[in-house]
């Protein structure tokens, strides 16, 4: 089970993300990786998140199991922005580090409390998401951003076949190999 941290990692941006507008911004620097990007508090912006986080992460060239879990870190953390919170927009940023995949979500607030996960009765269909976002992250934590909250979870960075030494699915002539 991941280790819950109230304080978000050194280095998330998602929590300085207090203005701009609705879009997505990429960083790409030596050793580290951006990307953030906004969403209105609409029921389909959980589904825009994990498109969007999908699509980053397989352009980075994150596992697929990476993937994955990040996909379903990120749809957590934003369904419960749009659904316990009055914001307006939601604030996401993924970043890869030295091994390590870092999501936050960002909302602009109005809840009485912070989240945490608690235990479910089998018969509730709602209330397990951050049981799932700690289940799957290394550690997870939420901080308080001025009204809003910020949540972030970090995943470890797993490697495609190719940086273990595996091989490609595509010959030295650039096909893709028959199998027999």
């Amino acid at each position: 089970m991941a280790s819950v941290t109230r304080s978000a990692p050194l280095g998330t941006d998602a929590a300085a993300a207090a203005r701009g507008t609705v879009g997505t911004a990429v960083s790409e620097q030596p050793g580290e990786r951006r990307f953030h990007f906004e969403l209105a508090p609409h029921p389909g912006s959980a589904a825009r998140a994990r498109r969007l986080t999908r699509d980053r992460l397989d352009g980075w060239s994150i596992c697929a199991d990476t993937c994955e879990a990040a996909e379903l870190v990120v749809s957590e953390l934003v369904t419960n922005a749009i659904v316990h919170t009055a914001s307006r927009r939601i604030v996401c940023e993924l970043r890869d580090e030295a091994g390590t995949l870092r999501i936050a979500v960002r909302d602009e607030g109005c809840t009485a409390s912070g989240p945490s996960p608690s235990p479910q009765r089998p018969e509730e269909e709602h209330g397990r998401g951050l049981l799932l976002v700690s289940a799957v992250c290394s550690s997870w934590g939420a901080q308080e951003t001025g009204p809003g909250l910020l949540v972030w979870a970090e995943l470890p960075r797993g490697r495609t076949s190719n940086e273990r030494g595996g091989t490609s699915a595509v010959t030295a002539e650039g096909r893709a190999p028959v199998w027999a």
